[in-house]
């Protein structure tokens, strides 16, 4: 049977390649999925349904037509992983803990120490908080277990 995790957050490191070849060198039965991680792909993703005048609409259309997929592979997931960069403020990853959350669906962080502070209630709900990627391969290795 194969544990499905969602890897949610930050677009610009190789974080979910390095997940994934964990995964895959440890035997685990594991199917990874994620948001588009083309960022210039994820901010023209509504472009089809209109030109906007104002950029508050490309970005309201685009993050509709984002939310079809993000919403359903979370829904879908066993296990989300949401990693917090330091280069952004990744409010959309926050946004995907917050819907975790709701749904009382099982997720874990994955960030540095220096934002512990800013990521308190993130960090509260979650399952367990991981500052490299070998920590989520084992926390994998562990949950999937037989």
């Amino acid at each position: 049977m194969s544990f499905y995790v969602y890897l949610s957050g930050e677009i610009h490191t190789d974080w979910r390649d390095e997940i994934r070849r964990g995964a895959e060198a440890a035997g685990l039965d594991i199917v990874f999925t994620s948001p588009v991680t083309d960022h210039d792909a994820s901010d023209a993703a509504g472009d089809m349904l209109g030109e906007q005048e104002k950029p508050f609409w490309r970005d309201h259309q685009s993050s509709k037509v984002n939310a079809i997929r993000t919403r359903t592979l979370i829904e879908q997931s066993d296990l989300v992983v949401v990693r917090f960069g330091d280069k952004y403020k990744q409010w959309n990853a926050a946004f995907d803990a917050g819907y975790c959350s709701a749904l009382a669906k099982p997720y874990v962080t994955l960030h540095a120490e220096d934002i512990v502070h800013p990521l308190k209630e993130v960090d509260a709900d979650a399952m367990a908080w991981a500052t490299t990627t070998d920590q989520i391969v084992e926390i994998l290795r562990y949950v999937t277990a037989a």
